[in-house]
């Protein structure tokens, strides 16, 4: 493997904290590599320091927003369909060590694998480069139209379909399963249902919002990968 990938724009001086970025575990047990060969170390220490890149970014460039504003936010930018999305845009699915298994079975377009996979591309440029390179990395990636993000994300009906579609699922359905109150203040209750299966329940004023609300119900309710 190169020194870097040119989508990331860094050039490591140890390629060999690229090539572990993205060793999938599946990988490394299939060649008795040992748990040292994976991006899992690597995931964890990236985690925290794409967690303090974004605090700080969040905190300099919106000074009006509360701290429960701003933690909201940052949730948003590092979530796995946002990290996962950031991955794919810079083709780190092409490039991952997985094993048999886990190819066979879509896991490097997998959501929680390029997340992770991410976390560890982050924490590998901070080792190898210090903390500048792995800021202009994430501003670059993830920071670059936080807004557009934001505004996305609060979509929950999109957020669920993008999510769902990775792994080769239909489309989410919706069913309003309930109303009640007077005509001008009516609550309506729906269901959001992935393969015949109720994964989130929400209410709303309107059709569409108790749509949205299940939706995010889902979206909280969906298995970790």
């Amino acid at each position: 493997m190169p020194a870097g990938l040119p989508s990331i724009h860094y050039s490591f001086n140890d390629p060999a904290l690229l090539v572990t970025a993205l060793t999938h575990s599946s990988y490394a047990n299939e060649r008795g590599l040992g748990r040292q060969a994976c991006n899992e170390r690597l995931e964890f220490l990236g985690d925290s320091v794409l967690g303090y890149i974004t605090a700080e970014y969040l905190y300099k460039n919106y000074p009006g927003k509360t701290e429960g504003e701003l933690t909201r936010m940052r949730s948003v930018l590092v979530c796995e369909a946002n990290l996962a999305a950031a991955a794919r845009q810079l083709e780190l699915g092409k490039h991952l060590l997985v094993g048999k298994g886990e190819e066979q079975s879509g896991g490097r377009n997998r959501a929680s694998i390029l997340a992770d996979a991410y976390e560890a591309a982050v924490a590998a440029i901070y080792l190898d480069g210090g903390q500048f390179h792995a800021e202009r990395f994430v501003c670059e990636s993830i920071l670059s139209d936080p807004d557009t993000v934001f505004s996305r994300v609060a979509d929950y009906k999109t957020r669920l379909q993008e999510i769902v579609q990775v792994d080769g699922a239909p489309l989410p359905e919706y069913r309003i399963i309930n109303e009640r109150g007077p005509e001008h203040a009516k609550i309506f209750t729906a269901q959001a249902i992935i393969r015949g299966k109720v994964f989130g329940t929400g209410e709303g004023a309107t059709k569409k919002d108790a749509e949205q609300a299940a939706a995010k119900s889902a979206l909280e309710n969906l298995p970790k990968a």
